[in-house]
């Protein structure tokens, strides 16, 4: 990880405690509303339906176990116990006090820990691969890049106040697992035969009330122009994007309307202005940043030891688990493993103290001391040693933490939708519990197979509805809550956006719907093919017909 600068240590502290005095003014009367509002944004305060939500920054996923004990110990202290995973890889606050969000920022400083550019009309923090460093289909380690742009996007003047929020993505593996064709711009970091380090470069992605794939703009951008590039899209975007109309101020309408060619053509005059200038990477600033994030000291491991193999041959439960939330490591004998935050009746990305400071120390005993956050709400713990997963497993298993569903119908990617957001249309949270409590079983769900079910509470598709296998929306009509059922998304390297359905559902009738998709897809598809495989070959034809057959 990142370790932070008596410089960066410096930044974050005296951005609390101007924020305490910020705070203390409003509550005495001296800023308005409209006044405070920039600020407590800056700081990632929202207000909610029911109480302030407080957003903290987890650049590209990364915590330290000291971090999480510390975000336990402030859900203690200043909310109720718990915390929320954001599907930007986030963590969330629900229920703070106005008035002690300084000291949970001064909490959080205390670990290298902010909430700076989490909300507002600015660069928000930039995501990853949270397999980052350690996948297999691995061609360069996107982290330091991402902490390179942390960095260079912080606090930065020119950006502060944008059009509108602007989302960053970077990859470094064959599979996209950072969703980067959804952001404002997505970085594909590539390594040429000879050597040669650079990104692939798109822009004008984004979901929402639009739901736009970000197009190429740039093949192959060299590695110490990062920073120049991403100057001059910012200036054609700071330039020309639309600040009379929020729903049409994202990069992505721009990009639309000016034509991809276009805005890259833009973007290439900017950039040539100011590509040689003081942005440009020296390879000792690359060098310095790639040296926070050198390998763990691996030892030398045979790859499926004996003893592994005959854990996985006696315990059916474990083998399970190992399939479904064990991926591979590009290191021999090692393994990562995934926590799915996804049980029956829990509301997806939710996490007690409890069971962070259980995490913290199982990443302690089993994974050097870090774990990642993830778009589809969960946790990773990415070093384990193959040898060490059956005591892995049966310590989470114990805490209920073992819920063997990585990627499958009841692993939901959801909002907090109308139970807590004062934006959402509809609740999320009761869908995603029926659903989870019709496929509780885990036979049915291992003959499902892999199958991406997203809810969102609004169009603003915080639970990436769009990109779902199966996505769900919810809708207002006259003042009740209804439910659009979207198919056919796909948020990898094959990112595909979902097609509506048809009108909407009662939200009696939804987890109804699901199932008929399902057995749809039962009834269709051929030898392993997953459900978007088969949604892809038959169409949505035979899907919206028996979603809207009458019965009997």
């Amino acid at each position: 990880m990142y370790a932070y600068t008596e410089q960066d240590q410096r930044i974050i502290e005296e951005r609390a405690a101007q924020y305490k005095d910020q705070t203390n003014r409003y509550l005495n009367g001296e800023l308005s509303d409209d006044e405070f509002l920039v600020l407590r944004l800056q700081n990632g305060l929202y207000l909610q339906r029911h109480a302030p939500m407080m957003r903290i920054a987890v650049p590209h996923g990364m915590l330290s176990t000291r971090q999480l004990r510390k975000i336990a110990a402030i859900t203690r202290d200043y909310d109720k116990g718990y915390a929320h995973i954001s599907t930007r890889q986030n963590i969330q606050l629900n229920w703070p006090d106005l008035e002690e969000v300084p000291d949970i920022l001064a909490e959080l400083a205390s670990v290298e820990m902010h909430g700076i550019q989490t909300s507002g009309s600015c660069i928000r923090s930039t995501t990853s691969d949270e397999f980052a460093g350690v996948a297999q289909d691995e061609d360069v380690d996107p982290r330091p890049y991402c902490e390179i742009i942390r960095q260079w996007s912080t606090l930065h003047p020119e950006f502060a106040m944008l059009p509108r929020k602007f989302k960053i993505s970077v990859t470094g593996s064959s599979k996209d697992r950072a969703a980067s064709q959804t952001n404002d711009i997505g970085i594909q970091v590539l390594r040429k035969a000879d050597g040669e380090i650079g990104f692939q470069v798109r822009a004008g992605g984004g979901l929402g009330r639009t739901p736009i794939l970000g197009p190429v703009i740039k093949d192959f951008l060299p590695e110490k122009h990062l920073l120049t590039y991403l100057d001059a899209i910012l200036r054609v975007y700071n330039r020309y994007g639309r600040r009379d109309n929020k729903y049409k101020a994202r990069i992505k309408i721009l990009v639309k309307a000016m034509t991809p060619e276009s805005f890259a053509e833009k973007v290439e005059t900017q950039w040539l202005r100011i590509k040689d200038g003081p942005s440009t990477l020296s390879d000792e600033e690359v060098a310095r940043i790639k040296a926070c994030y050198t390998l763990p000291n691996y030892e030398q491991l045979e790859r499926k030891e004996a003893s592994f193999t005959k854990q996985l041959e006696t315990h059916a439960e474990f083998k399970q688990w190992v399939f479904t939330n064990v991926s591979p490591h590009k290191v021999a004998g090692y393994a990562i493993a995934n926590i799915n935050l996804k049980a029956c009746a829990t509301a997806p990305g939710d996490i007690s103290a409890e069971d962070m400071e259980l995490v913290a120390d199982l990443a302690d005993r089993y994974s050097f001391g870090e774990l990642r956050t993830t778009h589809r709400q969960n946790l990773v713990l990415a070093d384990v040693k193959e040898t060490q997963l059956f005591q892995l497993w049966t310590e989470l298993n114990q805490a209920g933490l073992a819920t063997a569903n990585l990627g499958q119908i009841t692993d939901i990617t959801c909002c907090p939708g109308g139970d807590f957001c004062s934006l959402a249309n509809a609740k999320s949270l009761p869908i995603a519990e029926d659903l989870q409590r019709t496929y509780k079983r885990i036979d049915t769900v291992n003959d499902i197979g892999e199958l991406e079910l997203n809810i969102s509470g609004c169009m603003n598709a915080c639970g990436h509805h769009h990109v779902g296998h199966i996505g769900i929306l919810g809708v207002d009509k006259k003042g009740k809550e209804f439910y659009q059922v979207s198919l056919g998304g796909c948020s990898t390297d094959d990112t595909s956006l979902g097609k509506i359905l048809g009108p909407s559902f009662t939200a009696n009738e939804v987890t109804g719907v699901v199932e008929k998709c399902v057995n749809v897809y039962l009834e269709n598809r051929k030898n392993e093919e997953r459900f978007i495989d088969t949604y892809r070959r038959i169409g949505i034809d035979p899907f919206k017909e028996r979603a809207y057959e009458k019965a009997n």
